[in-house]
């Protein structure tokens, strides 16, 4: 596999390792799908580098020139020993759309941080308690609540899927186009590589949707109207109050300060997030920005400062002093540090928990660990 940017365009890429055939190639400009498509002398090119490093028993991970960065990812084993390259064609395109995705500029960021996008409800335990009943009506552990992409609810057998199947299931639903029932044959890279299960969805209320994760049962012809209306049409207030949670991942009326642009908090023992970039009406700077910043800094402080899982930084230290030298909280201003120009950016971890704010320009750096503690301290019971 290898990913090219070129103007402002990413290709991704994905040849068979022993053949150099092109399985398939998507592209995307300025974070939308785009129909230019990688000319084959320079696909060519790409398995010619990748042939030689491997002749030379050397595994090469990227190329550089002045505009433009070539990736070249390890694919599946399935994908190295390939009998029928036609067929394996065929059957990857069922994977275009979430393959796409992960090209956009995405309001997500579980493809990042490894961890579930979620959001909070209002009336979250009205939900799991519904959700767990409705479980067990149909025969399956594996339930949830998806709006947009994102983890309202779910049974504790959903939480307990692995990474990276947990990341991606949401994800591939909120990928997929508007329908009212699917029957979608789905691998778990972690838990089932080679036996396909029965991803199921239904929606409840536009954008909104019920996901049973299964085998061979329950038939979806089993899942009637009359079932889910004797299961949620009690909660159809509460479903509603679900579907502007999207992009803000908080409920309405949630007390954030008026200097957050935009946070994301994670969980790392439980592998959850929450993610968002509007929890105000400031204009500037834009989402996506917003999005860039965030992600940005995230990538920053995990390879500089934080430990990716909880304890790992401490258990490779080799004495209390080492320890003791890892950072609690750090910032970082872009532009200077005169009030009222340039961003905000602070992440502090207490415990499994991480908080990163982006914060606008009028908000002074001597009391940025004082807002992302007290902000961490009122969502902590929410995550």
């Amino acid at each position: 596999m290898g990913e090219e940017g070129t103007e402002g365009t990413v290709h991704l890429l994905c040849l068979a390792a022993s053949s150099g055939v092109p399985l398939f190639c998507r592209s995307s400009r300025g974070g939308t799908p785009a129909r230019q498509q990688l000319p084959f002398s320079v696909i060519g090119s790409l398995n010619g580098v990748h042939m030689f490093g491997q002749n030379l028993e050397v595994q090469l991970s990227s190329a550089r020139t002045k505009d433009t960065t070539v990736v070249l990812l390890v694919g599946l084993e399935e994908l190295t020993n390939i009998r029928n390259v036609e067929r394996l064609k065929k059957e990857l395109r069922t994977s275009y759309r979430l393959i796409d995705s992960f090209l956009r500029d995405s309001e997500l960021i579980g493809d990042l941080t490894q961890c579930v996008d979620c959001v909070v409800p209002p009336e979250g335990s009205l939900l799991q308690e519904a959700l767990s009943g409705f479980a067990e009506a149909v025969g399956t552990a594996f339930v949830s609540l998806v709006v947009s992409g994102r983890v309202v609810a779910a049974t504790e057998s959903w939480w307990r899927l692995g990474t990276p199947e947990a990341v991606l299931l949401p994800w591939l639903v909120g990928s997929l186009p508007p329908q009212a029932a699917r029957d979608y044959p789905v691998y778990l890279p972690h838990g089932s590589p080679t036996v396909p299960h029965r991803l199921l969805t239904l929606t409840l209320l536009p954008g909104l949707e019920l996901c049973l994760l299964c085998g061979p049962r329950p038939p979806l012809s089993q899942l009637n109207p009359q079932l889910l209306e004797r299961w949620w049409q009690p909660l159809l207030d509460p479903l509603r109050a679900c579907l502007p949670l999207g992009p803000r991942a908080l409920p309405a009326g949630f007390p954030l300060h008026t200097d957050i642009l935009g946070l994301l908090l994670l969980h790392l023992e439980l592998k959850r997030c929450l993610f968002t970039v509007e929890p105000s009406g400031a204009k500037e700077p834009s989402p996506e920005q917003r999005r860039r910043l965030l992600r940005s800094f995230y990538t920053l402080v995990t390879a500089m400062h934080f430990p990716p899982e909880p304890g790992q930084q401490e258990e490779k230290a080799e004495d209390a002093t080492h320890q003791a030298q890892v950072p609690r909280a750090c910032y970082l201003v872009s532009g200077t540090e005169e009030p009222g120009t340039g961003w905000r950016l602070v992440a502090l971890q207490l415990g499994p928990r991480r908080l990163l704010l982006l914060l606008s320009a009028q908000s002074p750096i001597h009391g940025l660990r004082g807002l992302a503690s007290h902000t961490l301290h009122a969502l902590t019971p929410l995550l």
